[in-house]
């Protein structure tokens, strides 16, 4: 959830900077109706104020606004406590911007409501006060406020201020949702496409990813890809995948990316293009994405596309590695085993190898038996090397079988149940 905005009906909110005065004129007819006739003058004084706020007369509109807020008028209040918010035309003051808020906030306005429940959100002029903020966002929300029923919706959906409830997110993001607020469209849709809190449904989640995304949300755009590209809610389609993947890739999202890269790599949709996919690779490698990164360290170790660069998939395979990746980690175990791309270090390589055998990969445990039985980085220790070849042929690894059969023609009875001990110890430990 990111932090709320704080934001002003009349010329400040984004989405109502496309015709401003239709919504000046809106909101004084609803002020005019609310006042009624025998306050014309007043509303006089608020059409002229929004009017200087239309034209950016922050002065003017501070001067026009400062008494009628005094004299209690709640329209007044918000705005000129969103004028104390931003520092227009006034001193900046968070804690006068949070005293206006408030004061137009407990006579029931709803856009002081949204905006005092941003001021203890993020603790702004106020002590940070989760709770209250949730309550003042779920009373302008009932009132209709979109954004008030968006971010009360996430407040549901992360457990903050409220006790974390799914269901009543997902109704919260739905009125919003159907406002056209483009963050509850995306989050209601994560919500059918998890199931949290209604029922999983692929083909409502692809909906309202599909309108989030039109409207060039890159959450959503790489959220749909990953619906075309599994066949989820919608035909399986890998252009249409492509397409939307490209982008979310093309707004900076390095999972979108990493997936576009799949996409050239595999030939899912698009034509297999190893450049592609090594500058998609790049981009998001550079954001840190580890799969990235190791995809990227991979067609250089294996030349796919690009000149074969062992130093090159070093650099890649230990920014993965260091993450995690238990590929990455075997696969720089093998480049030091080696001396490719790096200089020849047999300490490094069981280092590396351990790391992913310990995650459970059958190729590095197979290494890391031979290591022990060759005595290359490590004490030669016939019972370990023993145990990791049990290991790695418990999951399958033909190779380390035979290791293991060949070596124990050289070990005593005693020793191979000390090793197979070791291993059932190992599995115990790490099945848990």
């Amino acid at each position: 959830m990111d932090n709320p905005p704080l934001r002003h009906r009349v010329a400040f909110a984004q989405s109502e900077l496309a015709n401003p005065l239709r919504q000046v004129l809106r909101i004084f007819a609803a002020l005019v109706l609310l006042l009624g006739a025998h306050v014309t003058l007043l509303a006089d004084d608020l059409a002229d104020a929004w009017s200087a706020l239309q034209r950016g007369d922050s002065k003017t509109a501070s001067q026009l606004l400062k008494p009628l807020a005094e004299a209690g008028n709640a329209a007044a209040q918000e705005a000129l406590g969103f004028l104390y918010a931003v520092g227009h035309a006034v001193p900046q003051d968070d804690a006068e911007a949070a005293k206006w808020y408030r004061k137009a906030a407990e006579q029931g306005y709803a856009p002081a409501e949204y905006n005092l429940g941003v001021m203890l959100y993020l603790g702004r002029g106020v002590s940070q006060d989760y709770a209250e903020a949730a309550n003042w966002f779920r009373s302008a929300a009932s009132q209709g406020d979109a954004d008030a029923q968006f971010y009360f919706g996430a407040m549901n959906d992360l457990g903050r201020g409220v006790s974390q409830n799914n269901a009543e997110a997902a109704k919260w993001y739905w009125l919003a949702a159907q406002q056209g607020v483009v963050e509850a469209q995306l989050n209601l849709g994560i919500l059918y496409d998890r199931g949290h809190g209604v029922p999983r449904d692929y083909t409502e989640a692809a909906r309202w990813y599909r309108k989030a995304a039109e409207r060039g949300n890159a959450l959503a755009q790489f959220n749909l890809g990953i619906l075309y590209d599994q066949g989820h809610g919608v035909h399986q389609d890998y252009a249409e995948a492509a397409k939307w993947f490209r982008k979310a890739a093309n707004q900076g999202i390095s999972i979108a990316q990493f997936y576009l890269g799949i996409i050239y790599d595999q030939g899912h949709g698009v034509p297999r293009n190893y450049a592609e996919a090594e500058r998609w690779y790049r981009k998001a490698a550079e954001q840190g994405n580890a799969g990235a990164q190791f995809n990227l360290g991979f067609i250089y170790d294996q030349g796919h596309g690009v000149q074969k660069d062992y130093a090159e998939a070093a650099k890649w395979f230990r920014q993965a590695a260091e993450q995690g990746v238990v590929l990455a980690q075997y696969g720089l175990g093998v480049l030091y085993g080696n001396g490719q791309g790096v200089q020849q270090d047999y300490s490094e390589a069981v280092n590396w190898f351990r790391k992913a055998a310990e995650q459970g990969n059958a190729a590095a445990q197979n290494s890391l038996g031979t290591m022990y039985e060759k005595g290359q980085g490590v004490t030669q220790d016939y019972v370990q090397a023993h145990m990791w070849f049990n290991l790695a042929t418990a999951l399958g690894d033909q190779y380390a079988s035979e290791n293991r059969d060949r070596l124990a023609a050289l070990m005593t009875p005693a020793d191979i149940s000390k090793a197979q001990q070791l291993a059932r110890d190992w599995l115990a430990k790490h099945q848990q």
